[in-house]
């Protein structure tokens, strides 16, 4: 599956439903991107759109952020691999577990861990655009 989105700032609630869509119901979602390409932003709407009750904040230094959705029967976690080193790092964090159970896993930096992620994770691609503007690639 190949789709691509542009979208501004003002539109990033519309961008998460339009991902949300193309995922089907896949619950685990790879965000690829250099830094200021939008991933945390995305997420934060993502978790919105899902119905989270806490607002989402970059996990860069807890590295998992999980958040609750009142009446929900899932959770969502929020990764960012950025600062890990290797995959043992990953694996002593309990990354595995994360990839392979129910609730949603949002992974920022995904490419350390590119082998251990779910054949039918979604695979994201975003990249700036200039003024606002972000691209979104479904891999």
């Amino acid at each position: 599956m190949q789709a691509e989105l542009l979208y501004r700032i003002e539109d990033i609630d519309a961008a998460a439903r339009f991902i949300l869509l193309q995922a089907a119901g896949q619950k685990k979602i790879a965000f690829y991107g250099e830094v200021s390409a939008g991933k945390t932003t995305l997420t934060q709407a993502l978790c919105r759109a899902l119905g989270a009750e806490d607002r989402a904040v970059s996990p860069s230094f807890a590295l998992v952020n999980e958040y609750h959705c009142p009446g929900c029967d899932y959770r969502i976690r929020h990764l960012d691999l950025y600062r890990l080193r290797s995959l043992e790092e990953a694996l002593d964090i309990g990354v595995e577990d994360l990839l392979y159970d129910e609730h949603y896993c949002f992974v920022e930096w995904p490419e350390l861990i590119e082998a251990l992620l779910p054949q039918d994770a979604l695979r994201i691609k975003m990249e700036y655009a200039g003024d606002s503007a972000r691209r979104i690639i479904i891999l």
